[in-house]
């Protein structure tokens, strides 16, 4: 059985693309689902004046941890303004801090959606770009256009976007 993280680039408590990450989760087999979230791995804001002063925070360390020691990752990001959130923004530039390659070439089904028609597809951009240099093996990427007109009581109800969907997860699968 392999072992998979699963989070959202947001700390949201209410967040749609952490449902639609825990989501994506469901539909791989076989797999131990570890579902992480943001909020747990509280952070100052990247300076590397307080780098200088107080060292890497000991959480950048536990979610760094997370990433080594998985065998695929899930992610669905968040687009604040046409890029990352803050605080994923923020856990990524501390991780860097520790290894260059902070995605460890893990398998990566990298994911994006939003209320409106594009379903994060500019941050989803962003990430695809940056993140092969980071050490990211994005295998699969989703989005998700207008999330409450296509995702309700914890499924997807456009079929045609959740074939899509399925699609995405077999291809993240094989590569486990």
């Amino acid at each position: 059985m392999k072992n998979i993280i699963t989070f959202a680039g947001t700390n949201s408590k209410n967040s749609i693309n952490k449902q639609l990450a825990v989501y994506a989760s469901t539909l791989v087999e076989n797999a131990e689902v570890t579902v992480l979230d943001l909020n747990d791995f509280e952070l100052p804001l990247y300076g590397i004046d307080y780098e200088i002063e107080h060292g890497i925070p000991d959480n950048t360390y536990k979610f760094l941890e997370y990433i080594k020691s998985t065998d695929g990752i899930i992610l669905s990001l968040a687009e604040h303004n046409g890029a990352y959130a803050t605080v994923f923004k923020n856990i990524f530039d501390w991780m860097s801090r520790i290894d260059g390659k902070l995605w460890s070439d893990k398998p990566m089904l990298l994911m994006a959606t939003s209320p409106g028609g594009r379903g994060g597809a500019t941050v989803l951009e962003i990430a695809k770009g940056r993140f092969p240099y980071m050490g990211g093996n994005i295998v699969a990427d989703f989005s998700l256009p207008s999330f409450n007109q296509n995702f309700s009581d914890g499924t997807m109800i456009n079929q045609e976007l959740k074939t899509q969907l399925l699609e995405a997860v077999k291809q993240f699968q094989k590569q486990l």
